[in-house]
């Protein structure tokens, strides 16, 4: 108060609440955002009806171990999830991949379609190995304990062709 006086509580609005969550969009970044949030709800359909047929296939294929969606009956939240997703299981597919981390290597170098890259939620098929990349800077025994085991891949499926997706999933495995 001393020494702001009467603008102490916008000094410590714009000083805090900018550190903590950065200044106003610039209007041009603000119509961007609206124009994408118009159509959230397609692309999320579209990312939910592709990551339950990539999860169907891996379920499937014989160099898959195991597979973690949401959207498949073997999944022990499902019945929770078909109760509170009702529009979707999202797009993020998690399956183990035989071979461990060499083959989920492999496997990640050998994608055509899918990006190497850590983030989820783009249009754009995504793929990573947190063994060998985000969770590399742990002991294997610290990333057992979050659940990250060595054959672990995660897809965040995108909105392209799903058989698109599925034949970049198929040649990568088979590679």
């Amino acid at each position: 108060w001393e020494e702001f006086g009467e603008l102490s509580y916008i000094v410590k609005l714009k000083s805090r609440y900018t550190r903590d969550l950065g200044p106003s969009m610039s209007p041009f970044n603000a119509f961007l955002f609206l124009q994408g949030l118009e159509t959230l709800h397609l692309r999320m359909e579209r990312h939910s009806e592709n990551a339950l047929e990539v999860a169907e296939f891996l379920e499937d294929h014989p160099k898959v171990n195991w597979v973690a969606y949401p959207g498949i009956p073997e999944h022990p939240t499902h019945d929770l999830a078909k109760k509170y997703l009702e529009n979707g299981f999202g797009g993020v597919v998690g399956f183990g991949i035989e071979g461990g981390a060499e083959g989920g290597k492999k496997f990640i170098e050998g994608l055509e379609l899918f990006s190497h890259l850590a983030n989820v939620g783009d249009a754009k098929s995504l793929a990573i190995h947190p063994w060998s990349t985000t969770h590399s800077q742990l002991t294997p025994e610290q990333r057992r304990e979050g659940g990250v085991t060595e054959d672990f891949v995660r897809l965040s499926v995108g909105v392209e062709d799903s058989e698109d997706i599925l034949e970049d999933l198929d040649q990568a495995l088979e590679g």
